[in-house]
């Protein structure tokens, strides 16, 4: 059996809605375990692994975990990975270990507490590649962490995963650290900490993501890590939401008379306006009122992309139910998005369905599943660092029961 034929197996705490799993999954990783603490994102993701072709394995092999990551003991309590691994997951097993861990605690949008903040779950991913020793570690978080005022902090990162000295955030102790897995000759090596732009990776967004990738030095003796590189042409707002928007107008264009001819204008009037790249979408706090699309520096670009960001319109199929027409796409400053183009705006494939609260018991709730889309991964950024992670991998011979193909 060729390297080629192995299973690539993965783990990911704070799996959201998806956006990283879908990425890792088309890069030929199949996962074991997603962790999430939100209930919507699990629907979303049960609900989608569930049916969608390609995902079988998933729906095999995988636990969809609904619980704090802190609580979260992936060597004692996974149930379905045990009919593909044959027992409980060992360490030096798995393949990958990723995770998009909160970014409020460095986003610029916050408080920028860092180590301060309740919600930096850094630490426990780091206990979980303690106990693991997975082979790769990924990391997303936001540009935040790069910036200066976190040095120490990164650095204490890099010392728990590859050794070395480091402050310890908590006691403020300078300390010589021996790195993840470094008894067992497991040791890691940090293939830097590097800024992605998801615009150059096929997204039409301007989404800067900080990317920690770590690999077991003797994986990389074989191969060197490589940065993935932009590879894609520019994708604008107008390239990806065509045949979205044209479809939410046509039902009001066919009517003809003077409900075609402003629908005509007002779609028209979006394409004039929409060549551009989106801004970050942002998803907002469960403290904070409904979803729109971030604040008034995001607002104000929408607008000159022909789009009004004030909130998040219905689905098509709603639109008469709920006798929404003038809020959703005949505003001054153009339509709202629905939950499906804002997706699409981060990278998710059109057919990925997100779930949320019931609303008056009868339909989905707009502000749980645009949150899960705001605070994702996009799925081409993920796709590119989880196919890099995987040259090296499959670089080296395989060894015990991750040789066993992979499900289709």
């Amino acid at each position: 059996m060729g390297a080629s034929d192995r299973t690539l197996t993965s783990i990911e705490i704070c799996a959201g809605a998806g956006g990283q799993a879908i990425g890792l999954h088309q890069a030929g990783f199949r996962h074991l375990a997603l962790v999430e603490i939100d209930q919507h994102a699990v629907a979303t993701l049960r609900r989608n692994i569930a049916h969608r072709d390609g995902w079988q394995f998933e729906r095999d092999y995988c636990d969809i975990i609904n619980k704090d990551v802190n609580l979260f003991e992936p060597r004692a309590e996974l149930v379905k990975p045990l009919k593909h691994l044959g027992r409980q997951l060992q360490q030096g097993e798995l393949d990958l270990l990723a995770g998009g861990v909160p970014c409020p605690p460095f986003s610029h949008a916050g408080k920028q507490l860092g180590k301060e903040d309740e919600r930096d779950l850094f630490p426990r991913m780091l206990d979980l590649v303690d106990d693991l020793l997975p082979k790769a570690v990924m990391i997303e978080n936001v540009r935040g962490i790069k910036d200066e005022k976190f040095s120490e902090y990164r650095e204490w990162v890099i010392a728990r995963l590859q050794g070395g000295k480091a402050t310890d955030p908590i006691t403020g102790e300078r300390k010589e650290y021996d790195g993840a897995g470094h008894a067992e000759d497991l040791s890691y090596e940090v293939c830097e900490w590097e800024i992605l732009e998801a615009s150059d990776f096929g997204v039409p967004q301007l989404r800067p993501r900080a990317i920690l990738v770590a690999i077991q030095k003797k994986y990389l003796a074989r191969r060197q890590f490589q940065w993935p590189t932009p590879g894609v042409e520019f994708l604008s707002v107008r390239d990806a939401l065509e045949e979205t928007m044209a479809e939410r107008y046509e039902p009001f264009i066919q009517q003809g008379g003077v409900a075609g001819t402003q629908a005509q204008k007002a779609l028209d009037d979006w394409r004039d306006a929409s060549g551009g790249i989106a801004p970050t979408l942002v998803g907002g706090s469960k403290k904070h009122g409904g979803a729109d699309l971030g604040p008034s520096r995001a607002k104000a670009a929408w607008r000159n992309l022909g789009v009004d960001a004030l909130g998040v319109a219905n689905a098509p199929k709603d639109v008469e139910k709920k006798k929404s027409w003038e809020r959703d796409l005949f505003r001054p400053d153009g339509p709202m998005l629905t939950v499906t183009q804002a997706a699409i705006i981060q990278g998710f494939p059109r057919e990925w369905d997100f779930e949320g609260d019931a609303s008056e018991g009868k339909l989905p709730g707009k502000t749980a599943q645009y949150r899960q889309v705001g605070n994702a991964f996009p799925p081409p950024v993920a796709k590119a660092v989880g196919k890099a992670i995987a040259e090296v991998l499959l670089a080296v011979a395989p060894e015990g029961p991750e040789g066993r193909k992979a499900g289709r």
